[in-house]
């Protein structure tokens, strides 16, 4: 089962559009991570994959992006008793750390 399929059944949203776009800027991330000294952009790499051993992590970024949707810069949030506080309004630290730097180029 392919990224859009699981984020399609994990989230319940039927815009491929915006699932294909979360799913790009999941890579963009990744890949900035995994390649410190090159700089990717949505345009620029549309030929290159995300290794598989972080295809699942694409996902979880996507779902992260998704959640965030409507909260954009929102640090502290409470309401009838629950609170949300993102520590960023883009990626979760939290998830870009399971991504080792490579400092080599891209074969």
């Amino acid at each position: 089962m392919n990224n859009l399929t699981r984020l399609k059944k994990r989230t319940g949203e039927e815009d491929e559009e915006l699932l294909m776009d979360l799913l790009m800027t999941a890579k963009v991330a990744i890949m900035n991570r995994r390649f410190p000294y090159k700089s990717f952009t949505n345009d620029c790499f549309e030929d290159y994959d995300v290794e598989p051993k972080y295809s699942d992590l694409q996902l979880r970024v996507a779902m992260d992006l998704y959640n965030k949707i409507g909260a954009e810069g929102e640090i502290i949030h409470s309401a009838n008793g629950i609170s949300r506080t993102y520590e960023s309004s883009w990626v979760s630290k939290e998830l870009l750390l399971e991504v080792v730097p490579k400092y080599e180029g891209i074969k």
